[in-house]
């Protein structure tokens, strides 16, 4: 770090977790999303997000059954 470059940090799983999260309800600030894109993996976005995607429509599906079998 001596020729004055910033080290970007790489991401961890649990920030990518939460950085979708806070996606997935519209509420992420501009700056802090644009600092994350520059940490995290495409990759990890993807998969938190299709993870993220299956566990909301897993829980809908219940949580309809539940409601209507009372």
């Amino acid at each position: 770090m001596s020729d004055g470059t910033k080290a970007v940090k790489k991401s961890s799983i649990g920030h990518t977790i939460k950085m979708v999260a806070w996606s997935f309800l519209g509420i992420r600030q501009n700056s802090a999303s644009h600092e994350d894109m520059a940490r995290v993996s495409p990759f990890h976005i993807i998969a938190v997000g299709i993870a993220g995607a299956v566990v909301f429509v897993v829980g809908l599906i219940v949580l309809v059954n539940w409601v209507v079998a009372k």
